[in-house]
C-alpha cells in the first residue's frame, strides 16, 4: 500500500500558491452571468427559488458549493487512488447541503457527501474505503468551508 503521510499531490509539490479567477456579471433582475479567463464556458447563477425573487431550474451559489465540495472529492479520490493503484470500475457521489440561519445568518451548516464506489475485487474493500477517507480529509474545497462535512461512503462490488 501507498504510504499516505507524505504529500499525495505530486503535482502541486512544485509550487505551493495557485490562482483562480472568475468574474461576474450581473444580467438582470436576479441573474448573473460567472466567467474565467481559464475556462471556455460561462455559467448563469441566480438566486435560488427559496429567497424572494429567486429563480428555478439555474445553478444557485448553493448549488456551485456543493458542486465544488463534491467535484474536489472526485478529483482527490482519483488522484489518491491513482498513486495507491487502486482499480475500480466506477466513481459517484451525492452532496446535500442542508442550508439554515446560524447566529442570525444563513449559512450552508452541514454538507453530507455520500460516494459510491464499485470495485471488483471484494479483497480491496477495506483498502478502497480507507483511500474514499483520505480522499475526504484531503479534500481542499471542503477543508476550506465552515460547513460540517458527513461522510457516508458505499463500496459495491461488481462482479
Amino acid at each position: 500500500m501507498v504510504d499516505f503521510s507524505s504529500e499525495w499531490c505530486l503535482p502541486c509539490m512544485n509550487n505551493t500558491e495557485h490562482f483562480y479567477e472568475v468574474s461576474l456579471n450581473w444580467q438582470s433582475g436576479r441573474i448573473g452571468m460567472l466567467h474565467s479567463p481559464e475556462l471556455s464556458k460561462s455559467v448563469q447563477v441566480v438566486t435560488p427559488p427559496e429567497f424572494p425573487n429567486g429563480i428555478q431550474g439555474i445553478w444557485s451559489p448553493e448549488h456551485l458549493l456543493l458542486a465544488a465540495v463534491n467535484s474536489c472529492l472526485m478529483t482527490t479520490f482519483l488522484s489518491v487512488s491513482e498513486n495507491a493503484e487502486l482499480e475500480f470500475i466506477n466513481f459517484e457521489s451525492k452532496a446535500i447541503g442542508k442550508l439554515e440561519m446560524v447566529n442570525g445568518k444563513y449559512m450552508i451548516s452541514e454538507i453530507t457527501l455520500t460516494p459510491v464506489l464499485s470495485i471488483s475485487d471484494k479483497q480491496n474493500s477495506n483498502r478502497a474505503t480507507l483511500l474514499l477517507q483520505k480522499s475526504e480529509d484531503n479534500c481542499l474545497i471542503a477543508n476550506s468551508t465552515k460547513s460540517k462535512i458527513i461522510f457516508k461512503p458505499e463500496i459495491k462490488i461488481i462482479n
